[in-house]
């Protein structure tokens, strides 16, 4: 090997030969795109509350009186429930465990879903096997499904929650993760970088996972958005949280005994729920669009 050609191949390891991609930011793509604006505008409303729940919610979420299913008005902007607890307040503190099982399981379950499939797709052999076939053991469930038979096991509970959604979430980042493994790493810059000794772990971090990312980062936008319905399908089934902690699934489930008399008992947690994993949805509709590197026209 000429001095010439070792040169060659260690800028091609470090990166040094890369192509130059001139693309919008983000917030200009944004900034045409309607519907994520409409998103980001209902995410930025609904995390605002979360935070400031303590502030905005007018009433203790699980104070009860005497005027129990009262209708919206003045006093109780949204009504009040079969026990005389306000709504408006039951469902701002309710926006703080939504988002929050959302963004904490969704993102340790992508940490263990990215550490499987990068293993599996990179080493392949006996590795992939092991780790595949949990993956498509998993895969062949309804991740709702496998959720229900985890908080069974584990018990109800916000921790236990969690976990179980966590769990049952991992086989989608793993399967993607590994099928952007399998394409990245027959690529010539990875060649090169083995050829100068750079090691897997360095390979995996540093050439494979940024260039895996936009679909990694899509899918993480749209898990959200199936957490935040897994969490409202556990509490309403009984199998969420506590009864004493107001949860969105909850709402609605403690309100099926007196839809047909009050009408708000179930309208306005649905709302919530419909709006806020339509607003995720758009913003992983704009995030695609802006990562998706077919969408780029000058090099």
């Amino acid at each position: 090997m000429t001095a010439q050609e070792g040169a060659t191949i260690t800028q091609a390891a470090q990166g040094l030969e890369t192509v130059s991609i001139t693309r919008p930011g983000f917030l200009a793509s944004v900034a045409r795109d309607k519907k994520a604006i409409v998103g980001i505008v209902i995410l930025t409303i609904l995390v605002l509350a979360a935070i400031l729940a303590p502030l905005l919610a007018p009433y203790d979420p699980n104070n009860m009186d005497f005027e129990m299913i009262e209708s919206p008005s003045a006093k109780h902007l949204l009504g009040t429930d079969d026990l005389g607890r306000d709504l408006l307040s039951r469902l701002i503190y309710g926006a703080q465990v939504s988002l929050f099982v959302g963004v904490s399981t969704v993102g340790i379950s992508l940490v263990i879903g990215l550490f499987l499939g990068i293993a599996a797709g990179y080493y392949g052999g006996f590795i992939d096997t092991v780790i595949m076939r949990y993956i498509d053991l998993q895969w062949a469930f309804p991740n709702f499904i496998i959720a229900v038979y985890l908080v069974a096991v584990f018990g109800t509970g916000l921790s236990n929650v969690i976990i179980a959604i966590t769990l049952a979430f991992i086989d989608d980042f793993a399967r993607i993760a590994r099928g952007m493994v399998l394409t990245i790493k027959e690529e010539q810059y990875i060649d090169a970088a083995r050829t100068v000794g750079v090691s897997d772990f360095r390979i995996m971090w540093r050439h494979i996972l940024p260039n895996a990312a936009a679909p990694i980062i899509v899918q993480a936008t749209v898990s959200i958005s199936y957490a935040i319905l897994a969490e409202a399908g556990l509490s309403f089934l009984g199998l969420g949280v506590e009864a004493s902690t107001p949860t969105w699934g909850l709402i609605l489930a403690e309100s099926r005994s007196f839809i047909s008399r009050a009408w708000w008992l179930g309208l306005f947690p649905g709302l919530a729920i419909m709006l806020t994993v339509l607003s995720i949805n758009f913003l992983g509709d704009a995030l695609r669009d802006h990562l998706d590197v077919r969408e780029t026209t000058e090099i």
